[in-house]
């Protein structure tokens, strides 16, 4: 078999997740089927590096779904939460109650062990699909991750059907977090976008969210009223932490280049799924539970609606989707490397970068 030719193996991570990964001479991805199937790394070969960051708790032992003494599903998904990229489904961020079943935070899909096939599997290619039956709402999801003999890119198919006798909101999305060495200062990010929202914030007083705050992209407006260019990483020695919503899309796709590097990584999506993108900067900039000051990470995820405040919330300011009932939902994804300075024109739904 030769270097270039796609190789698939199960094996086990640490804390003994079992583990499946599919690579070719450039890319290797692998994903932990029992913890909400689960993408924990994306490696480029040429360069040596996993672009996926990992959180310094690491990961707990594999257990039946996540449990947690706390009495918050916050708290449970984060002492859960080893970094990588996850699926966000059926709720997206705040826990709430919708049509009496409790959302855990970021949804019950990334919690859930799934179950998986092997598609597909030789030298030219490997598919493997992903599936997991939810119990708190009447959905199933499945994904299927292929790659081929000589290709950078990583190509998903997914899908959502409503197993119900009656509609059903959902909020749906991917959560890729994206770490050190391969996130650094300097990074840029290029998005085919004209607003960036900033993230409502609680107001106590009035137990209600204030309003959120919109710029042009990539300015941001800092609470001493700076702007800033969000689509450069600070310098190392600025901690920062930021969550808000990259809208009014153009395209569905995003490229991070690292000029050190010289490899950017590019993820193209249906922007009629996903026509927003939740933007998360962790870089040392959270002091307290759970990040302490020593998290270094960004996170672009394409989301199906925005804020990140629940189902319950999105539902009643009618900002949720609805799937009838028997109904289904596919769309696709593709990741992507690629190597050389530019600005890129587009990153097509296949994978392919076309440059400016």
């Amino acid at each position: 078999m030769s270097q270039e030719s796609c190789h698939l193996s199960e094996h086990r991570l640490p804390q003994r997740y079992r583990a499946v990964t599919l690579e070719n001479g450039l890319i290797s991805v692998t994903v932990m089927p029992e913890k909400g199937a689960d993408i924990y790394s994306i490696f480029y070969k040429p360069r040596k590096l996993d672009v996926l960051w990992k959180s310094p708790w690491g990961l707990k032992q594999p257990v039946d779904g996540v449990h947690s003494t706390g009495a918050s599903t916050t708290a449970a998904w984060m002492e859960h939460y080893p970094g990588g990229w996850q699926e966000i489904f059926p709720n997206g961020g705040d826990e709430c109650t919708y049509k009496g079943a409790l959302m855990n935070f970021h949804g019950e899909a990334s919690t859930l062990p799934w179950d998986f096939n092997v598609l597909h599997a030789d030298e030219s290619a490997i598919s493997v699909e992903f599936f997991v039956q939810l119990f708190r709402s009447p959905f199933t999801v499945s994904r299927i991750i292929t790659i081929e003999r000589g290709s950078p890119v990583i190509s998903i198919k997914e899908k959502i059907e409503n197993l119900a006798e009656e509609e059903m909101h959902f909020m749906w999305g991917h959560h890729p977090a994206f770490g050190a060495p391969f996130l650094a200062e300097g990074c840029r990010i290029q998005v085919p976008a004209r607003t960036f929202r900033t993230h409502p914030t609680a107001d106590s007083s009035a137990s209600r969210l204030r309003e959120d705050y919109s710029t042009l992209w990539p300015n941001a407006e800092t609470a001493l009223g700076e702007k800033v260019d969000m689509s450069i990483v600070p310098p190392s020695g600025q901690r920062v932490t930021e969550m808000g919503y990259v809208t009014d899309l153009e395209a569905g796709w995003y490229s991070i280049f690292n000029p050190e590097c010289d490899l950017g990584f590019g993820l193209s999506w249906n922007k009629e799924v996903f026509p927003h993108i939740w933007y998360w900067q962790e870089l040392k900039g959270s002091f307290g539970y759970p990040f302490y000051g020593r998290c270094y990470t960004m996170a672009l995820e394409p989301f199906n609606c925005i804020p990140g405040t629940g189902l319950e919330h999105a539902v009643a300011n009618g900002l949720a989707p609805l799937l009838e009932a028997g109904g289904t939902l596919e769309t696709e994804l593709a990741v992507v490397f690629y190597e050389g300075d530019g600005k890129l024109a587009n990153i097509t739904q296949g994978g392919e970068v076309v440059r400016a």
